[in-house]
């Protein structure tokens, strides 16, 4: 008798236990979502960022051509930490040409944004391979506006055929979140 009253008592605890770490598995769980759309709703431009822009925003002084060079590049010059400071902003930072012929060159348009307070200097811009050119539209861009970016990839430039590639472009600029920005494209060289 006593066997049996203690397995329906353990029955009832099982219940009771499984009942409480629903409760503990929901709480856990809305917590979760209540922080993530807290997180969503309260994330940075960037993250959100669009990649449309106003033409009458695009800068166009002292353009900036980045080709493939690795080597060491000049200082950046950041602002003192007690003064307004710059923001990038790429909205797009990857691009898939897809299947491209052997000798194809192609070229994709991005954008640079200055979404801070003082203007974003770009001190230097550089390719991984020298099949990859970019040219930026200007090397300082005031708060609020945009900097274009024409890249171009030559396929043809040395022999890719049946392979897919990957090159980037690399901004070293003075937003001191994100001194060093990256924007990479691929493509599927055919075979001849």
């Amino acid at each position: 008798m006593k066997a049996r009253i203690r397995q329906k008592n353990s029955s009832r605890e099982t219940g009771q236990n499984n009942s409480w770490l629903m409760v503990m598995l929901l709480i856990i769980g809305a917590v979760l979502l209540g922080v993530g759309l807290v997180s969503y709703i309260t994330s940075p431009p960037s993250a959100n960022a669009s990649t449309k822009y106003d033409p009458a925003d695009v800068v166009t002084d002292q353009p900036v051509l980045a080709v493939h060079d690795m080597g060491e590049g000049p200082a950046i010059s950041f602002l003192p930490a007690s003064q307004a400071q710059p923001k990038i902003q790429i909205p797009e930072k990857s691009f898939n040409f897809g299947m491209i012929g052997p000798r194809d060159v192609v070229e994709r348009e991005f954008i640079i944004r200055n979404v801070g307070d003082a203007p974003l200097t770009i001190s230097r811009a550089y390719t991984t391979c020298g099949c990859t050119t970019a040219e930026i539209s200007a090397s300082v861009i005031p708060p609020g506006k945009v900097a274009t970016i024409r890249l171009i990839f030559d396929a043809g430039f040395h022999d890719a055929s049946g392979q897919t590639v990957r090159r980037g472009l690399i901004i070293e600029n003075n937003d001191p979140q994100q001194s060093q920005a990256e924007i990479w494209v691929q493509a599927a060289v055919r075979s001849n």
